[in-house]
């Protein structure tokens, strides 16, 4: 399977960007610090890694991060300033004619910007000032995997520390090899067809992205939300019929986390699927331990494991999702 290819390379390309990517993972630090605040302007699986971006760059740069509103440069002919802003485009191919707009209006205000894509050949790669490559080869699949990782990667170079990543790609490798205990944790729910996936902290995008890869891959209507959100008002939907999935590293947000999933157990009979790097009395696949900043590189790839059993148990080929192609260009 192509799919399970792509994610098995997940390690080689994490290494190769480790290596390659240090010196313009500085210049793009460089713009970044130069600013106030950046804009990130991404769809779909990349507005999960800057998801991610909003949560590293905030924590370990003191630097606002907001998600940019494409349709307000194209439909409605609206741009908002961006004074004294760094404008970051995350884009695996690098040719949606809503994201260059939002670089081309950088463009014409005089802002920098920095675009993480895969294929330097795009005109995403053209226009943008500084540019992160991606290197993770040509994805075949629909569904992004290897470049979602990378992304991550990208995001947490621009921090400079670098040396806090050396492991990763190790760490992701070994995550791989527990390919058969995240099988077993996916059927011993079975087959699904709704689910809540919860994550809070650095790991909001990778319960998005979870979501997501349940979505395309499995058909499963999943449906992400910020454990801290989630037990505001959206629990009330919880029943025993409700699987709820969840990632849960160890670190700032671990025991609140915790606590959320024992009511769902408690209160509402939901059945609880936890992917963790801790010891806890839920089921669940317990990856390495990493900092909690880094475990959104390691999380999604089981999560991805995850969402191709599922599919397999849900009768889905993952490898031809229905309505979906490789590049969606909108405006």
């Amino acid at each position: 399977m192509v799919l399970l290819d792509e994610i098995r390379e997940q390690p080689s390309v994490l290494a190769a960007g480790l290596a390659e990517n240090r010196g313009v993972a500085a210049e793009a630090r460089n713009v970044l610090e130069s600013c106030s605040h950046a804009v990130i302007a991404a769809r779909g699986t990349s507005d999960n890694a800057a998801r991610y971006a909003k949560y590293v760059w905030g924590a370990r740069l003191a630097l606002p991060v907001t998600l940019a509103a494409p349709s307000l440069y194209t439909r409605y002919e609206a741009p908002p300033r961006l004074d004294d802003a760094a404008v970051v485009v995350i884009s695996q191919s690098g040719r949606s004619p809503d994201l260059l707009a939002v670089v081309e209006e950088a463009r014409r205000q005089g802002r920098p910007s920095i675009a993480l894509v895969n294929d330097l050949d795009s005109p995403l790669a053209v226009l943008a000032n500084v540019v992160v490559p991606l290197r993770a080869g040509v994805e075949r699949s629909v569904a992004a995997t290897k470049s979602y990782t990378a992304s991550l990667l990208a995001v947490a170079m621009m921090t400079g520390a670098i040396d806090a990543l050396s492991d990763v790609p190790d760490v992701v490798a070994q995550t791989i090899d527990l390919g058969p205990a995240i099988d077993a944790e996916a059927d011993r729910l079975g087959p699904i067809s709704t689910a809540v996936v919860l994550g809070r902290g650095y790991n909001h995008a990778t319960a998005f992205e979870w979501a997501l890869k349940l979505q395309e891959m499995a058909y499963v209507f999943a449906h992400a939300f910020s454990t801290a959100d989630f037990a505001h008002g959206p629990f009330a939907v919880l029943d025993e019929s409700t699987p709820v999935l969840a990632v849960l590293p160890k670190g700032a947000v671990s025991q609140d986390s915790l606590a959320v999933l024992r009511r769902a157990h408690d209160e509402a009979s939901a059945q609880l699927s936890v992917i963790t790097n801790m010891e806890i009395e839920i089921p669940s696949i317990v990856t390495p331990a990493v900092d909690e900043w880094l475990s959104p590189l390691v999380f999604i790839v089981a999560a991805q494991l995850y969402a191709v059993r599922v599919a397999a148990l849900n009768g889905v080929d993952p490898e031809d999702p229905r309505g979906l192609s490789k590049v969606t260009q909108t405006r």
